[in-house]
């Protein structure tokens, strides 16, 4: 069925079905979350703080790795296309993504790279301390020059890219713009999930989808979101200097907002058991660059989006979309 098709005819169980099309390349920064799971019993007499006996370890895939199992748990087959140390947890991030069943002909692997891991100790469902091994240093230009060649060889073979930054150094703006020149060029949209370092480097993309704090800051101007002039204004403002064809920007409690092909919508959140908002916004991005890659209206990408980064938010955790219940509460809502 053809994307006019969906827009005009389609039902949610087509679209749905749809999604199960698509290839999605995404564009950044992966990396592990490592989970240290123990109990608290006394305090050590070394130094005044605590003491984890741990009992159990987990590894999941991190940043950009969790759009990955939200595109993959849609349907749709995510190819993760970014650089990662030749180290140890590089070779047990890919062990994970093999685990999932992902894609790896888009990873890079450098010598001169660590692996971005967070290993977080946790003494129950409290976090005691988060260690991060990392580096937010820009990968080296023969670096860039390997992953722009190899999204350029990718992204004829999908119908969305995804720019995942988490401000690691894997996107730069060389290869922010050079990459979306080609997929403009091959006319395959692109879906930004933008961090402080590159806000303003996504010029001429598809959907730009910022939260409300990163939008103040990258514009530096701040403004009051309950007044409709005022942030229509910033969102004219954001559209104009980049060149976007639209915007979606998450609101956190007060839902999404999206202004994109002459149409502007607002949802406001659904009522619900908030259990954590970690991972909401991962969510959002790939239900939304789904939407765009099967030319859904506006209406329909924002209210699917913002239904899908309620339901996570019901779980404990960083977790993916469960795509039957989405279609389920689609439905419910009649977002068609």
């Amino acid at each position: 069925m053809t994307s006019t098709a969906l827009i005009n005819t389609a039902s949610l169980e087509e679209i749905f079905e749809a999604f199960n099309s698509l290839r999605v390349l995404i564009v950044g920064d992966v990396m592990l979350d490592s989970y240290v799971w123990g109990r608290v019993d006394r305090i050590s007499p070394e130094a005044p703080v605590p003491v984890v006996t741990v009992q159990r370890r987990e590894l999941r895939l991190g940043g950009a790795g969790n759009v990955i199992l939200n595109v993959q748990a849609l349907g749709a087959e995510p190819i993760i296309c970014s650089v990662i140390g030749t180290d140890e947890p590089g070779d047990r991030l890919i062990g994970q993504l093999r685990g999932n069943g992902l894609n790896c002909d888009g990873l890079i692997r450098s010598d001169a790279r660590i692996t971005t891991i967070k290993e977080r100790i946790m003494a129950g469902s409290q976090q005691v301390v988060r260690v991060d091994t990392e580096t937010d240093q820009y990968i080296s230009e023969p670096e860039r020059n390997l992953l722009i060649a190899k999204a350029k060889e990718l992204i004829p073979t999908c119908q969305v890219v995804i720019f995942q930054d988490y401000d690691k150094g894997v996107l730069s703006q060389e290869a922010i713009a050079e990459i979306t020149n080609f997929a403009n060029e091959q006319g395959v949209p692109t879906v930004v999930d933008p961090k402080k370092r590159n806000f303003m480097a996504y010029h001429h993309t598809t959907l730009f989808k910022p939260n409300l704090k990163e939008l103040k800051e990258g514009l530096k101007i701040d403004f009051d979101v309950t007044k409709t002039g005022e942030f229509q204004a910033a969102i004219d403002k954001l559209k104009a200097r980049m060149n976007l064809k639209g915007a979606l920007i998450t609101l956190s409690e007060r839902g999404v907002f999206i202004d994109f092909q002459g149409e502007i919508h607002r949802f406001p959140a659904h009522i619900r058991q908030i259990s954590d908002v970690s991972g909401a916004g991962d969510t959002v991005i790939s239900v939304a660059a789904c939407c765009v890659a099967l030319g859904l209206p506006p209406r329909f990408i924002a209210g699917l989006s913002n239904l899908a980064g309620g339901l996570v938010c019901e779980s404990l955790g960083v977790v993916p979309i469960d795509k039957q219940r989405l279609k389920t509460e689609a439905i419910k809502e009649a977002l068609l």
